[in-house]
């Protein structure tokens, strides 16, 4: 008998499934959470909006340089003891983050935050999938989910409600009490199997971290700035991205020659899990650039505060739980593959909805379709986590939930890069569009120019009252342009789930099992 059929279930997974939660939900939070607090910290550091964007992308590169290593860092120390070393420098420079004064102090402090934070998301998920029997695996997924949908949705509410009555620096400050007790509640609850623990032998590949690395700094270089330098008419965005593209080859290369290499991509043998990452990557793709602009939409065009823009889309995180209980409820009686294509249809439907939108809608038309979209992440995300993994081997677990959450990172951050440039660029299409109406021979124009030029001649001269009336009405244009970019970003986000569904058809239901993964010889 091999160590994996010899080692025994926990009786009780549940203080553990707390340990691990508790770190999930402070790092998935401070993905979002940072976000309405950065006008506010550019202010404090006295640097541009641009300049603090790297307070943002910092964490994503340097959690993404450690995901797809987590199985190897795992198998050097083992996998409890990395876990918890984890937490704790994710806790620490949590409160380096807070003691900040200047940008360049944040961005390190942000940078060793990501590097500890990078391994919570997937040793939890390995071990949620490990601790609780195959037949329960969804139930530890619809936990998993909660954390993973739910604390992204709360982190723009509570970051704004913190920074508008206290200070950004709280928003960092309240990650050091409850990440000291996820280490403490993992150092007492958490055991390693066999095949999680310290192995002897591991050498460091450091051929493959240094391609690593220069892959994701380059490919994150290049999504944050090329907006800004026209993207590829720029040459230096060109090099950049031909870097990270020669970085990436060399990257995967080196790992399918090297014995001892940092991933294994055996597990992309996998179907599911092949097509299933490919779906997460999409979703998460339309997840944070939904999540992305939404702020934006409300607070730029409808003028919602910083707080009341987080708060409209709470309903997003009611729909979500919703949704995970009737997945706990129904999923032995539905093959998972038509709840994720409901979950996906659902958030087509609510994408298109937002599509529809105008500048006078009140909020209820704003928290109808983010309930809806809550519905469908909830169907989708839980559904996709649970059959992207059933046939692979519990060995396998660690190493492939650490490369599912690298891409789920990299489709994150292009969906959001990509998000901003339609925006930028839609506007710009809309606006040229519609500037041709600004003349003195379209009778609508002229009739709307006197109206209002009369009634601003009451309190000024004749001439400026004319430029009022001719700045305002450019103004509406520029509102409606860019309402017209945002609709437009919905309905594609709305597209791209439906197109994605079809994708469902590759995978294998969620009943299979590869005979290896089954714990059911272990009790």
């Amino acid at each position: 008998m091999t160590n994996e059929e010899t080692w025994k279930l926990p009786e009780n997974p549940w203080p553990a499934t707390l340990a691990v939660m508790l770190a999930t939900f402070i790092f998935v939070l401070d993905s979002t959470i940072a976000n309405v607090a950065l006008p506010h910290m550019a202010g404090s550091f006295s640097s541009s909006n641009e300049e603090a964007m790297w307070v943002l992308t910092s964490y994503m590169i340097a959690s993404g340089i450690i995901l797809p290593s987590v199985g190897w860092f795992s198998g050097v120390f083992g996998r409890k003891k990395f876990f918890i070393a984890c937490v704790l420098v994710f806790t620490i420079a949590s409160f380096l983050c807070g003691l900040a004064t200047t940008l360049d102090q944040m961005i390190l402090a942000r940078i060793l935050q990501g590097l500890g934070g990078g391994a919570i998301l997937p040793i939890a998920q390995s071990i949620l999938l490990e601790n609780f029997p195959f037949e329960k695996r969804r139930m530890a997924m619809s936990v998993f989910g909660v954390g993973v949908i739910i604390a992204p949705i709360i982190g723009p509410v509570l970051g704004g409600w913190i920074t508008d009555n206290y200070s950004w620096h709280w928003i960092f400050y309240i990650n050091v009490p409850l990440g000291f007790l996820a280490a403490f509640l993992a150092k007492m609850f958490i055991e390693d199997p066999p095949y999680a623990r310290k192995k002897t032998g591991q050498k460091i590949d450091f051929v493959g971290f240094g391609f690593l690395i220069l892959w994701l700094v380059c490919l994150q270089t290049v999504l944050d700035k090329g907006q800004n330098n026209d993207w590829f008419n720029a040459p230096w965005i060109c090099w950049t991205f031909a870097v990270s593209m020669f970085s990436m080859l060399a990257f995967v290369y080196s790992q399918l020659v090297n014995e001892k290499s940092i991933i294994d991509l055996k597990v992309f043998k996998d179907r599911n899990f092949t097509f299933g990452t490919c779906l997460l990557v999409l979703t998460m793709a339309v997840l944070y650039s939904s999540i992305a602009i939404m702020p934006l939409f409300l607070q730029n065009l409808l003028r919602y505060s910083a707080f009341l823009s987080g708060y409209s889309m709470m309903p997003r995180g009611i729909g979500s739980v919703i949704a995970i209980i009737i997945t706990g409820i129904f999923a032995k009686k539905i093959d998972d593959r038509l709840l994720i294509a409901i979950g996906l249809s659902l958030l087509g439907a609510s994408s298109m909805i937002f599509g529809g939108s105008n500048l006078q809608i009140s909020m209820i038309n704003i928290i109808i379709p983010n309930f809806i979209f809550g519905l469908g992440m909830g169907f989708c995300m839980i559904s996709l986590s649970t059959i992207s993994v059933v046939t692979l081997k519990n060995s396998q677990m660690t190493n492939a939930t650490g490369i599912q959450a690298l891409l789920k990172n990299i489709g994150g951050a292009i969906g959001m890069s990509i998000v901003a440039t339609m925006l930028t660029r839609f506007a710009q299409v809309h606006q040229n569009s519609m500037v041709g109406y600004l003349n003195p021979l379209n009778p609508v124009f002229k009739a709307k120019v006197g109206a209002m030029t009369a009634a601003f001649s009451q309190y000024s001269h004749i001439s400026l009252a004319t430029q009022k009336a001719n700045f305002l009405i450019y103004v509406d244009l520029l509102k409606q342009s860019s309402l017209w970019a945002f609709m437009d970003a919905f309905r594609i986000f709305g597209l791209i789930c439906f197109l994605i569904i079809p994708l469902l058809f590759f995978m294998k239901p969620s009943g299979t099992s590869n005979g290896d993964s089954d714990m059911s010889a272990m009790h």
